[in-house]
Order: C-alpha cells, then structure tokens, then sequence
C-alpha cells in the first residue's frame, strides 16, 4: 500500500506511539486525520504535520462517524486506520481489603480500548470499503491496532487493561477476515514497554524505569515511539501482512509482578 497520496486516521494521534505514528505516515506522503480528546496538543500535531485534528471519544459512535467524515472530507482516499487510542487501569480482581474490582472502572477500560478500537475499525472500513482498488489485488486500505504483551501475559493488577488487549487480539484474524471480501488489511501491535510520557508524571521516574526494562531481552531499554511508527508503517506498506500478531518488545515476558 503506498502512503503517498492517501487519507489515514490515527486515534490517539496528539501524543506517544499516535503522535509518532502520525509523523511517520506523514513523512510518507498522507494526509494524517489526528482523533484525541487533547484539543490544544492534537492541534498543534495536526498544523505541522498539515494534517486535521478532530476531538473525538472513540467509544462514541457518533463522535467516531464525524471523525471518518473528516477524513473523506480531506478529498484523500481514505486508505489507512490505526488505532493507538486507549487508556490503563490496575486493579486487583479482589483488592487486599477484600473488596471486589470496581466494576464501572472495568467497563470503562472495555469502552474505550476494545470496543473503541472496534468502534473506529468498523466505521472507517466502511468508508474504505467505497473507495476504487490501489491494485490486481483488489486492496483498498489497511488497518494498524494496537494492543499489548498485557494481552499476553498480564501482571497482576491488569485484568482490566488485559481484558481490554486481549478482546483486540482475538478480533484480529476474524476482522481480517471480515474485511478481505472489501480488501481490507487487519493486523495487530503487541508493544511492550515503550518510552511514552506516560512514564515521565512519577516522581521517581528514572528509577520506575529501570525497573521496567529489567526483564527486556534486548536491546536494553524501552522501546521508542519511533520504533512502533516504522513497525506500523510496515504494517501497512508490506501487503501480504494480514491477520497477524505482532510482539514489538524487545523479547520481555512480564512476570507476576
């Protein structure tokens, strides 16, 4: 799939693995359609990038559909979704005082991670689905999700979060195979721990870490944005990816805790 010339969403667009995403589909040539709740950031990347930022909660669907709207307004085929929008939870399933998981807060996690992820993917492959073919092949576009190695082997605390990656996992394969009749790509990210400034807000920050990297294989350190960007872009250049479900984490496996 080449990117030069085509329409592409980013959800989570205004910072960490979104915002490099959107840089590097960019500096490709597309025209990045940047979703996030962060107005003032999401903003700011979509001006330089030359792209256009819409708010949206991507667990709402009507707030989804705007979004996709957007994007064909560009006058780009739409050609390119990948989901990076998401949040994390820990919680036991019974806590240490003996109460159980609260279960507003699991849900929220399951609305915005899977069923936003879904919400996004159906609605933009809709779109995709109206566009004319790039090749023999019939291919019209490519859709990038985002899960984890939670969804894999989730420490303890993440029975939300992993809940919510591994429901993005087991839809990969059945989404590809929904959208192959419209020539639609589907391919999942695992990412392990990944250098976002989602880590720089604790105190301790250097020392949280260190610790974080100390199960990673190699290379000994985080990941970086930079590096989940070209997985993605990969992702969607190479075309007889599909289906698949791809650890990006320096060989880790998280322990218990």
């Amino acid at each position: 799939m080449d990117l030069n010339g085509a329409g592409a969403i980013v959800t989570g667009g205004a910072s960490g693995l979104g915002e490099a995403t959107a840089r590097e589909l960019a500096a490709k040539g597309a025209t990045v359609v940047i979703a996030d709740l962060n107005e003032e950031r999401g903003k700011t990347v979509a001006d330089e990038l030359g792209g256009v930022f819409v708010k949206c909660d991507v667990s709402d669907e009507e707030q989804v559909q705007a979004l996709v709207d957007a994007a064909v307004a560009t006058g780009k085929p739409l050609r390119v979704i990948v989901n990076s929008a998401g949040i994390g939870w820990a919680n036991r399933t019974v806590n240490r005082d003996g109460s159980p998981h609260d279960l507003a807060s699991y849900r929220k996690v399951i609305e915005v991670n899977l069923i936003g992820t879904f919400n996004v993917m159906r609605i933009g492959a809709a779109a995709i689905a109206k566009t004319e073919p790039v090749d023999e092949d019939g291919q019209r576009g490519v859709v990038v999700n985002t899960a984890s190695v939670a969804a894999l082997e989730g420490q303890t605390g993440q029975v939300a979060y992993s809940s919510s990656k591994g429901g993005i996992v087991g839809m990969t394969l059945p989404a590809a195979r929904d959208l192959a009749a419209i020539g639609v790509r589907v391919n999942t990210i695992c990412p392990g721990i990944i250098d976002t400034p989602i880590y720089a807000f604790k105190a301790d920050a250097d020392e949280f870490k260190a610790k974080l990297v100390a199960p990673v294989v190699f290379p000994k350190r985080m990941g970086r944005p930079s590096e989940f960007a070209h997985l993605a872009r990969a992702l969607v250049e190479n075309d007889y990816m599909n289906g698949e479900v791809i650890r990006f984490d320096g060989g880790i496996r998280f322990q218990p805790k």
